[in-house]
C-alpha cells in the first residue's frame, strides 16, 4: 500500500525538497505552506500529492489543519521550521527577535508534534528537522547563538515528548548538514540535492526504531 506523508513546511528549499523526494519514491505526500501565496509545491501538484494551508506559529491554524486531517492515518509526519536572525550575541539579541526564533523553531514545531501526532500510525515515524547547531556537545565554536539555543531547545522538548509518549512509533531528529539555503548561507558545504536524498533515507532506514534518534542526513548518530 502507499504509505502517506505530511510535511510541514514544504514550500520552499528544505522542506520543498523533502516533500518531493519523498513524492519522487511513491509516498502519497500532503504538503503545508503558509498562505495563499503560489509555491514550488503547488508546481508539484499531481497525483498522490495535496496541499494544504498552515502557519505554525498560530496554534489555532495547527489545530484546524488537525480537524481538517480527522480520519486520516499518517506514516510520517516530518515537521521542517527554521529561522536565524543576525549572527550576535545573545546579549544583544532583541527580546522580540529571541522570541520570534524560539516559537518558530521549538515552540511550534512541538505544537505540531503534539497536535498531529495521534494521526500516525503506532508503527509509523514522527521526524524534525533539527541541526549539528543544537547538539551541546558539538557547540566547540560558538556563534549562532540564538539559533543554537533555540534547536537544543527543539531537541529538549522532543526528549520530553518522547517521555510521556512512550510508544512503537519511531522519533527523529534530523540534523540536514550544512546546506546552501537562505539560513545555511552561500558558503555552506551542500547542495540541497546532496542532503536531502540523505535526509529521506534516514527517514526509510530508521523505519520502526523505536524511541527517539539525533542523528544527521547520513544515518549518524549525533551528541546530544
Amino acid at each position: 500500500m502507499t504509505k502517506t506523508a505530511l510535511v510541514i513546511g514544504a514550500s520552499r528549499t528544505l522542506g520543498l525538497a523533502v516533500a518531493t523526494e519523498l513524492h519522487r519514491r511513491g509516498w502519497h505526500v500532503i504538503g503545508t505552506v503558509r498562505g495563499e501565496r503560489h509555491t514550488g509545491l503547488h508546481d508539484l501538484a499531481a497525483d498522490r500529492l495535496e496541499v494544504e494551508q498552515l502557519e505554525m506559529t498560530d496554534e489555532q491554524q495547527i489545530h484546524a489543519l488537525g480537524d481538517r486531517l480527522a480520519g486520516r492515518s499518517l506514516d510520517l509526519l516530518f515537521v521542517n521550521a527554521g529561522i536565524a536572525h543576525d549572527n550576535i550575541g545573545v546579549g544583544e539579541v532583541t527580546t522580540e527577535s529571541f522570541t520570534e526564533v524560539m516559537v518558530t523553531n521549538a515552540l511550534g514545531p512541538l505544537r505540531v508534534v503534539e497536535t498531529l501526532g495521534p494521526l500516525v500510525t503506532e508503527t509509523g515515524t514522527i521526524a524534525v528537522m533539527s541541526s549539528r547547531q543544537g547538539s551541546l556537545t558539538m557547540n566547540t565554536n560558538g556563534g549562532h547563538e540564538v539559533y543554537r539555543a533555540s534547536k537544543s531547545a527543539l531537541n529538549q522538548l522532543m526528549r520530553s515528548y518522547a517521555a510521556r509518549a512512550a510508544g512503537a512509533r519511531t522519533l527523529l531528529l534530523i540534523s540536514p548538514g550544512w546546506v546552501r539555503t537562505d539560513l545555511g548561507g552561500p558558503g555552506a558545504l551542500l547542495e540541497i540535492d546532496e542532503s536531502v536524498p540523505g535526509v529521506v533515507d534516514t527517514v526509510e532506514a530508521r523505519a520502526g526504531e523505536k524511541g527517539l534518534h539525533f542523528v544527521d542526513h547520513q544515518n549518524q548518530v549525533l551528541p546530544w
